[in-house]
């Protein structure tokens, strides 16, 4: 077993640089976790801008006693969810293994958090020492995209990358998500996430993806800022999504601290399969901020309905996110993200989260059971059904205007259902 000590840095709001937030210790044995514990600097908690690092392990609430106080993750967690977080998931490890020339999963997280890099998402950086500076360099500029593309589908397929493309590497190592995937910043200095298709695809998910996110809008959910996505060589479509973790431009960008549902529960991955949507909501009245909480509630039923009407079962708990409110010392709900019909002609559907008395049964009577955990009352969950419901049985039309094709639509129209099949009568849409 090793042991392994790494320097945590925080962007706080209103400050020109980085500033330390404490030490993490972390015990490894190949790339298994064994353990870790951190303690936050007493200059950092003397700050009045501190941000909270983990709501559940590393919370802020009762600063005078944590100075010198050695803290360690919730039980049953090998690590820190936050800095988990900080770190690069699926996509993200498949190109630092592949700048390394290593197996699949096959460092320690360590090495992961560190070799992110100081773009990584959130307001997080991860360094080997309190002294050394930071690792950010510029992202690739938006018109290197063809390069880049090329070089994720060269790590897509276990190809070696050439030299001429080494370059482009560090654009991806940060991101979360196992598709693939660039940060790109445009002319104006604004960040992007350039987000590619895969080779096993089976219709176009960027295009795809950008029209459901435009649909969700439209059904009153907070989305980032899109681009039309971009056709490159051969009818190649690359999506545009907003950064939402980054704030400005250029030199004078500020970041967001993010953290996913799954740290907000505080529980292992593996437990995402047995979480519902209340559980979210019970811990969005725990940490949340209180002005903006009722809305949140309600946008997370409006979601998770969303998500019911167009067969998104990528729902899981990483695929949630919260943003910290500085003026609040608190949480809010992030914009929606990674939201992607599946076809399926299965009758009986199911999210990866539950949904309410029934389980993850995909319905809108299942969905109506719960309301109450999310602060709303029965005519006012109704309510909000109806709305979600009005613009999603538009979607053929809306996905026309955003300019997918005829056949794109067919090979994703049996992902979305008509509310009177699943339950709608049962409620009264009807």
């Amino acid at each position: 077993m090793i042991s392994r000590e790494l320097a945590i840095f925080a962007y706080l709001p209103d400050e020109v640089s980085e500033v330390p937030a404490g030490l993490l210790s972390l015990s490894e044995e190949g790339a298994i976790s064994i353990g870790a514990s951190f303690v936050y600097g007493s200059r950092y908690l003397a700050r009045p801008n501190a941000i909270e690092i983990d709501p559940v392990s590393l919370s802020l609430r009762e600063k005078h006693e944590l100075v010198g106080t050695e803290l360690y993750p919730a039980p049953g967690l090998p690590y820190f969810g936050a800095i988990r977080d900080a770190a690069p998931d699926a996509w993200g490890r498949r190109v630092i293994e592949a700048k390394r020339k290593v197996p699949l999963n096959s460092l320690p997280e360590s090495e992961y958090l560190l070799a992110a890099g100081s773009n990584r998402v959130g307001a997080l950086d991860v360094r080997l020492d309190i002294n050394l500076p930071s690792t950010q360099g510029m992202p690739s500029d938006v018109h290197s995209l063809e390069y880049l593309i090329e070089a994720a589908q060269r790590i897509e397929e276990g190809l070696p990358i050439p030299t001429r493309l080494e370059a482009f590497f560090d654009a991806g190592t940060a991101l979360g998500g196992a598709r693939p995937k660039a940060t790109v910043i445009d002319d104006q200095g604004k960040l992007w996430m350039a987000k590619f298709p895969s080779k096993s695809d089976g219709y176009n998910i960027p295009l795809v993806e950008t029209s459901t996110l435009r649909l969700a809008q439209l059904a009153g959910i907070r989305i980032p800022e899109l681009k039309d996505p971009i056709i490159l060589a051969k009818g190649i479509n690359v999506m545009l999504i907003e950064r939402f973790d980054r704030v400005g431009a250029a030199k004078t960008m500020t970041r967001k601290h993010f953290i996913s549902a799954l740290t907000l529960l505080g529980c292992p991955e593996a437990d995402s399969p047995r979480k519902n949507y209340a559980d979210i909501a019970d811990a969005m009245r725990k940490y949340g901020a209180a002005p903006m909480l009722a809305a949140n509630l309600k946008e997370l039923f409006s979601r998770m309905v969303f998500n019911i009407l167009v067969t998104n079962d990528d729902d899981h708990l990483r695929n949630h996110g919260m943003l910290w409110v500085p003026q609040h010392q608190a949480w809010e709900l992030s914009p929606l993200y990674d939201v992607v019909p599946k076809p399926t002609h299965a009758t009986e559907r199911f999210l990866h989260l539950g949904i309410g008395q029934q389980g993850r049964l995909a319905t809108l009577d299942n969905a109506l059971s719960c309301y109450a955990r999310f602060g709303l009352t029965r005519d006012g969950a109704i309510e909000v059904i109806k709305q979600v419901w009005s613009i999603v049985r538009e979607w053929k039309g809306c996905f026309e205007e955003f300019g997918v094709s005829g056949s794109e639509i067919d090979k994703i129209s049996s992902a979305f259902r008509h509310a009177r099949d699943i339950g709608g009568k049962k409620i009264g849409l009807f």
